[in-house]
């Protein structure tokens, strides 16, 4: 079986479930492309943040929305995908192999960092979906250990998606108007571009120094932490293809993706 890509993908907000733009039709397009060498997707997704590390193993993963104040019409999706509870076992045996003492939950389903972007993927559901969750006192640089642990999985058949966004200042979404968010943003996404092409770890990891408008870009770490994980996960020799998925809200929401093969 040939070696897997790894992904990162931007979900924005629960709304990119309903409003696809520019981003979702190429992540359906790459879903195409891989479908049929993929025999389950596992995802670390950002709104799942636990003290160690965790991993789902139900095979009926439920569908969470875990947001609120959105239109009535998202609380309607379902995405019931099944779980695979070999592939989270194998998960396990790799993290724990490493050292990271990981957890199995029987019971968590799938958020919408991880539903979301992968019904773009595979809108069918029928791929089997495991998710893995973020640790609370992670920064980028275990990030990375985090994914390089599981990238073996990219061997057997399982597409890693790290799910954030690659910029992520909901502030400015939602409270206060911005005037310049999409030249700040583009910066940003600009760097990150560059610093993915560059197979640039440092920078990935020293990205609150090394990055222009870092803080601004992600005044919390959770929703970029999911790129050095897609990046530990890859391949060290990986060609970097980006997805140019625009932005939203008026430029500060940027919805790149990356797909390191």
């Amino acid at each position: 079986m040939n070696r897997l890509p790894t992904l990162f993908v931007s979900h924005g907000s629960p709304m990119f479930a309903v409003e696809p733009g520019i981003a979702g039709p190429q992540l359906a397009q790459l879903g195409r492309e891989l479908r049929e060498n993929v025999k389950a997707v596992l995802v670390l997704s950002p709104h799942w943040m636990t003290r160690g590390v965790s991993v789902t193993t139900t095979d009926a993963p439920p569908t969470i929305h875990d947001f609120g104040g959105f239109p009535d019409v998202l609380y309607t999706l379902r995405y019931p995908a099944p779980g695979s509870p070999a592939v989270a076992a194998r998960a396990l045996e790799l993290l724990n192999a490493d050292g990271w003492n990981a957890s199995a939950d029987p019971s968590r389903g799938l958020d919408h960092g991880a539903w979301v972007p992968i019904m773009h993927l595979f809108p069918d559901a029928q791929v089997p979906v495991v998710q893995v969750s973020l640790p609370q006192s992670m920064d980028a640089e275990a990030a990375v250990r985090l994914g390089r642990s599981l990238a073996p999985l990219a061997d057997e058949g399982v597409l890693i998606v790290g799910s954030g966004s690659i910029t992520h200042n909901l502030y400015e979404v939602f409270r206060e108007p911005v005037t310049d968010g999409a030249a700040y943003a583009k910066e940003f996404v600009d760097w990150a571009r560059s610093s993915v092409a560059g197979h640039d770890e440092g920078a990935l990891v020293d990205y609150l120094k090394r990055a222009p408008h870092a803080k601004r870009a992600h005044p919390t770490s959770e929703h970029y932490l999911p790129l050095p994980f897609a990046f530990g996960a890859a391949r060290r020799d990986y060609d970097a293809k980006v997805l140019d998925g625009g932005s939203t809200h008026g430029g500060v929401l940027a919805m790149d993706a990356y797909v390191f093969q």
